[in-house]
């Protein structure tokens, strides 16, 4: 007698996936986490109204591509200077102490260009010093923040807690230049500015509130050896070696792109001087939506499967795969659908990789080991447009989406190939990161 088939539930399937999506809010729970994302959010919103006055006002200034890469390069740089000191400081110094401190000094910086433009006494040079500065103050912020989230969340709720980080960084991504449209429109950069500035209050005050454990690494050794430390243990774990991999596949090839879709709107779209602006606000939206999607949804379902390193394999493919779509269309609302289905995976490889990473890291090492991925994430940012901008100016924008959709689909096989322990490897329990975390 030949045994039963087995038979898939669409109704129990839908249902685990519910039930997938539910318990990745679980670290809203935990009254530190909850209100130091209040706080977040406010601030997240300010940000980018600052991100897309800042790019309006240097444009106004000068009317040069150039001068707005300059802008994103020294706003960059000093991830790349800094990123690994920054990584030792995190470790041994108070998180949260350093992310009052780094909060207020960027606070102090949107009002001194908030006073600049209002007085309209604001030079491109100053732009370039205050982006320089801010840069710097970045530096510390993002890896000292990044940990401070594990801190408050602890290792059995950090995956979780990076997810809904990301929803609200997402949210301000797709809410903030919309408000900053509007009040530029209406009332001038300067304003955009100056609730920059003001919305850090919040975000300090949320500091003060909240308390947070962290293991702090001990100061016996010098800053230079500590880095040497930080580097020699990703070097002897294969599993951390590949998880920042993917993350360099997906920034080097898929982020720096969203740079240039400008010149996506205007030499492969052909858009004229009059329909660019509004071309390339369908764009960006697409971008937006498919990525506060992505961390919504697509993160949390990739960091509940069982062999993780497979689901991010896959994840650097699929986008991949639509970026070589991208780089045929020739219509608008086409590439706005193959834009909006990429951009799915991108959140979810960035948010599985900064809590694996938190778990797979021993406590006194994490802010070493998270510099260390936000430099290959976001310091080499700059590097990846200079190489795509000379792949652009000397095949076409289209053949540099072409190449670099290839080359994440040629990087993702060549990780499921070469490091065949990847395809098997299982992400760490919530058990074992209690384990780690009392180690």
């Amino acid at each position: 007698m030949q045994p039963a088939p087995l038979r898939t539930n669409p109704g129990s399937i839908l249902a685990g996936i519910f039930q997938t999506l539910r318990a990745s809010f679980t670290p809203l729970r935990r009254p530190n986490f909850r209100t130091y994302l209040i706080g977040q959010a406010i601030s997240l919103l300010g940000t980018w109204m600052q991100v897309t006055a800042q790019g309006w006002l240097v444009w106004q200034l000068s009317h040069s591509e150039v001068a707005l890469g300059i802008v994103s390069m020294l706003g960059s740089l000093p991830l790349l200077l800094f990123g690994l000191f920054a990584g030792v400081w995190v470790d041994r110094l108070d998180r949260r102490k350093i992310l009052i401190g780094t909060q207020a000094a960027a606070m102090l910086l949107a009002f001194i260009l908030a006073a600049l433009v209002f007085s309209n006494t604001v030079q491109l040079w100053h732009v370039y010093v205050l982006s320089f500065l801010l840069g710097c103050v970045t530096a510390i912020d993002f890896p000292a923040q990044q940990t401070f989230i594990g801190d408050l969340a602890g290792m059995t709720e950090v995956r979780k807690a990076i997810v809904v980080n990301a929803m609200i960084f997402q949210t301000g991504r797709m809410i903030g230049p919309a408000l900053a449209g509007t009040v530029i429109g209406a009332l001038g950069a300067a304003v955009a500015f100056l609730l920059n500035g003001i919305s850090f209050i919040a975000v300090i005050i949320s500091l003060i509130l909240v308390r947070a454990h962290q293991v702090h690494s001990p100061r016996t050794d010098g800053q230079v050896k500590a880095i040497l430390d930080g580097l020699r243990f990703i070097k002897s774990q294969p599993r951390v070696m590949d998880v920042i991999v993917f993350a360099m596949l997906v920034t080097f090839f898929g982020i720096s792109l969203g740079s240039f879709y400008p010149a996506l709107a205007g030499d492969v779209l052909k858009a004229d001087a009059q329909t660019l602006p509004q071309i390339l606000g369908y764009l960006m939206a697409a971008s937006g939506g498919g990525a506060l999607i992505g961390a919504m949804v697509v993160a949390p379902l990739v960091q509940s499967v069982r062999h993780v390193g497979r689901a991010l394999a896959l994840a650097v493919m699929w986008a991949g795969t639509w970026y070589i779509a991208v780089s045929l269309s020739r219509s608008v609302p086409l590439s706005m659908v193959c834009i909006f289905i990429l951009s799915l995976a991108m959140p979810a490889v960035m948010t599985t990789v900064n809590g694996l990473l938190q778990v797979l890291a021993p406590p006194r090492m994490r802010g070493r080991l998270l510099s260390a991925y936000i430099i290959v994430s976001f310091g080499i940012q700059p590097v990846a447009a200079l190489v795509i901008g000379f792949i652009a100016s000397s095949f076409g924008t289209a053949n540099a989406i072409l190449f670099n959709g290839v080359a994440m689909i040629v990087g993702g096989l060549l990780m499921l190939t070469l490091r065949t322990e990847l395809r098997g490897w299982e992400a760490p329990r919530p058990s074992d990161a209690v384990a780690i975390e009392a180690a």
